[in-house]
């Protein structure tokens, strides 16, 4: 993956966490095969920020130490984000003290590993299509006490703490076909020209690529396509940052499933990679595993198996042929 994607100007890593780095196994599978990693949990506000007057760094720093070692780049994630708070925020946060709180988180992480970040996820998932709201933003609660005034204050922080870091807004479901993925991605773009007619700073956008297919046709990408090409106007670039495929719904057992997730991966990265402003691909994650899915209450749902470029014994999927056959080809 990483010298496939060297050979083609294009970024290719992956998600990882403090325990695979402590896996021998697993960290060498990262360091040959990826020229980027991102933090799956180490730099959310849970892990890095658990008091009110309190930053813990020690699993982040473990990171991008790990990194360095072998020369990686990062993606530091996530600046702002709805999801996983620590309990004191909803305790602490108020109207009159918001504003200050944010800044200096964002100050305060940011500046620590200023110039060593290749971009950072600033904004996470504040489109929300069942949202109350006139304008569809998520109901977090930095839009209730702050407004939309948030998001400028939030890029704008990043940009000033961090100048050589790409600034980059991350959103889910942007891919799928149907309704909810067109008007998903009608908002998303409504919500970046409306970042650029305020000149608040950006430099991508972030699509998650979450996958759940069933046998069958593949989707026609019609919408992603067209999405893509909404986002070139703007003058951004497009990263994948989080794909993975969940193929238990696939028939066949676990080797025929991950062929077809082999299969549905290449088709969709030959898809997306036709376009020059898409520069980076990252997997969530370089090891299949299984999992139960997490609703918006974190309620337990369905198990899942997620089909990366590695299974459980280590051993190359379809995925990895995947990645490396289309990037080769682009």
């Amino acid at each position: 993956m990483r010298s496939a994607g060297a050979s083609r100007s294009i970024l290719v890593g992956s998600a990882i966490s403090n325990e695979q780095i402590h896996d021998e196994r697993a960290a060498q599978i990262v360091a040959q095969q990826c020229g980027i990693v991102v933090a799956k949990s180490e730099m959310t506000w849970a892990k890095i920020h658990p008091e009110y007057n309190h930053y813990d760094f020690a699993m982040a720093d473990e990171l991008m130490d790990f990194a360095a070692k072998h020369s990686l780049l990062v993606r530091g994630r996530n600046l702002v984000w709805h999801g996983d708070p620590p309990p004191w925020l909803k305790e602490e946060l108020n109207q009159q003290n918001a504003a200050v709180v944010l800044v200096q988180h964002i100050r305060k992480v940011a500046g620590r590993y200023a110039g060593r970040i290749h971009s950072w996820d600033v904004l996470n998932e504040a489109v929300f299509p069942a949202s109350e709201r006139d304008d569809a933003m998520r109901e977090s609660i930095w839009m209730k006490l702050l407004g939309p005034e948030y998001i400028a204050l939030a890029f704008r922080t990043a940009a000033r703490t961090d100048r050589k870091a790409l600034l980059v807004y991350n959103e889910s479901g942007l891919e799928g076909q149907g309704d909810y993925h067109d008007r998903k991605r009608n908002l998303t773009i409504g919500f970046l020209r409306w970042m650029r007619k305020n000149r608040i700073p950006i430099d991508a956008i972030g699509m998650q690529s979450h996958f759940r297919p069933t046998y069958g046709a593949f989707p026609d990408w019609v919408g992603l396509t067209a999405f893509i090409k909404e986002v070139r106007k703007l003058e951004l670039q497009v990263f994948i940052t989080e794909l993975d495929i969940d193929d238990s719904l696939y028939p066949g057992d676990r080797e025929k499933q991950a062929k077809q997730a082999g299969e549905f991966c290449d088709d969709f990265l030959r898809h997306v990679l036709k376009f020059s402003h898409v520069s980076c691909i990252m997997s969530w994650g370089m090891i299949s595993y299984s999992a139960r899915e997490k609703d918006e209450g974190g309620n337990l749902g369905d198990l899942q198996h997620m089909c990366l470029p590695y299974n459980e014994q280590l051993q190359p999927t379809p995925v990895l042929s995947a990645y490396v056959d289309t990037i080769q080809k682009r």
